[in-house]
């Protein structure tokens, strides 16, 4: 795996995989001790938690068919914003992983918007 920064700051290889196998893991999103990461394909995202200017959920619905009707679908994202406007938005399992991710996410940046 390749770690990739969202922002300008990068950092040593070896710091990040510590932290990064000692964090909290939710959906694709980990919790670190000073950096959120989150997966995608063979690529490692990071940003350092003072990087964050706002966090919020998104939920993005979805036209479905199914067999007794029509319905919606909610698809929950965490969108990540910094000094430059948004940085990433995450698909998220679910509302119960999105409702914890928030949680910590207060606790770990509670000087931002979140």
């Amino acid at each position: 795996m390749k770690y990739c920064p969202l922002t300008t700051q990068i950092l040593n290889e070896n710091e990040l995989k510590i932290e990064y196998k000692s964090s909290r893991e939710i959906g694709v999103v980990r919790l670190g001790e000073k950096h959120l990461y989150f997966r995608k394909l063979r690529k490692i995202y990071y940003i350092p938690y003072g990087d964050i200017e706002k966090c919020f959920r998104r939920v993005i619905t979805v036209p479905m068919k199914l067999c007794c009707g029509k319905g919606d679908m909610g698809i929950e994202h965490l969108v990540i914003c910094g000094r430059d406007g948004e940085l990433a938005q995450i698909e998220l399992p679910g509302t119960k992983a999105a409702r914890i991710l928030m949680e910590q996410l207060k606790d770990r940046i509670p000087d931002r918007e979140v």
